[in-house]
C-alpha cells in the first residue's frame, strides 16, 4: 500500500470540526478520488491511530460515519473495505422491450446477463387477496387481486423483492397464477391474453429501509433502498399490473434516456 502521508492529509488543530469527522472527511475524499479502490481494504485502526496520533475510539467513530453513509463495510476479523459500486444497470428504455419477452427472458434475467451475474428467484408466494386502497386505485378500483411476491438474488445475494398485483378477471385460472409463469414472465402471458402492453409508469424514491427490509435484503448499515412502483398499461389504456419493488440501492444504477424535445 502507498504510504499514508501520500494518501491522507493531516488534521487541522485550528478547526472546530471534531477530529473523528476530519478523519472521515479525508478517508471519504480518498475513496472519491480513487486512492482506495472498490473492494480495497482501508488502513487498519492501528495504522490510522499511528498516522493521526488519536485513540482507537476516534478512528472507530470515523469508520462508523463512513459505514452509515454506505461507503464502506466491515468484515469481522479482516478490516474495513470500500464498498463495491452497483453491479447492475437498469436501462429504463430497454428493460421491458418486447424482444426480450419474445426471447423468453424477463427484465431481471436480461439485466443479470448484462452484469455477468447469476440470477435467482426465491421466497415465491402467489395468492389471491384484497387489494389495498392504493393498489385498488392504481388498477381502476378493483377489490381483489392476484399477488405475486418474490425475492431476487444475484450470485446468491438478495438485491430486491417485489410484489406484482393483477386484476383477478385477468389473472385467475391462467399461467400467471402458477408459481412459474413461463418464458418471458407475466408480461409475456399478459400479451398472450390479448393485453398488448403499451407503456409503463414508474414512481421512484429513495429512503432508509425498514427493519424487515434490512433482514430480507441483508443490508449493511447505512445502505438505503430504492422504492419503485410501476404500473403497466395495455393498448386499451387499462392498468393490468402494479409492481411494488424495493431494491438495495448499492446494487443498482438506474439509467434513463430522455428526449431533448
Amino acid at each position: 500500500m502507498t504510504s499514508l502521508p501520500s494518501l491522507l492529509g493531516d488534521l487541522d488543530p485550528t478547526s472546530d470540526r471534531a477530529v473523528f469527522r476530519q478523519i472521515a472527511d479525508q478517508l471519504r475524499e480518498a475513496i472519491d478520488r480513487g486512492r482506495f479502490k472498490e473492494g480495497e481494504k482501508l488502513p487498519s485502526e492501528a495504522e490510522l491511530v499511528d498516522h493521526y496520533g488519536v485513540s482507537r475510539m476516534t478512528v472507530r467513530n470515523s469508520f462508523s460515519i463512513l459505514q452509515g453513509e454506505g461507503l464502506v463495510h466491515a468484515e469481522h476479523g479482516k478490516g474495513v473495505f470500500v464498498r463495491p459500486r452497483p453491479p447492475v444497470r437498469r436501462l429504463a428504455s430497454d428493460r421491458f422491450a418486447r424482444r426480450h419477452r419474445e426471447q423468453g427472458k424477463s427484465a431481471f434475467i436480461v439485466e443479470a446477463d448484462a452484469a455477468g451475474s447469476h440470477p435467482q428467484v426465491d421466497s415465491l408466494e402467489v395468492k389471491e387477496e384484497k387489494a389495498s386502497q392504493d393498489i385498488s386505485t392504481r388498477l381502476g378500483s378493483v377489490r381483489r387481486v392476484l399477488a405475486r411476491r418474490r425475492r431476487y438474488l444475484l450470485d446468491g445475494r438478495p438485491v430486491e423483492f417485489a410484489t406484482s398485483y393483477l386484476p383477478l378477471d385477468i389473472a385467475r385460472g391462467t399461467q400467471i397464477a402458477e408459481p412459474n409463469p413461463g418464458p418471458g414472465g407475466i408480461y409475456a402471458r399478459l400479451e398472450e391474453l390479448s393485453h398488448h402492453l403499451d407503456h409503463f409508469e414508474e414512481e421512484i424514491r429513495a429512503r432508509m429501509p425498514s427493519p424487515s427490509e434490512v433482514k430480507t435484503l441483508r443490508l449493511a448499515s447505512g445502505v438505503p433502498v430504492i422504492h419503485l412502483i410501476r404500473t403497466a398499461y395495455d393498448a386499451e389504456g387499462r392498468a393490468v399490473e402494479v409492481c411494488d419493488t424495493v431494491m438495495a440501492a448499492d446494487a443498482y444504477v438506474l439509467s434513463y434516456q430522455l428526449p431533448a424535445t
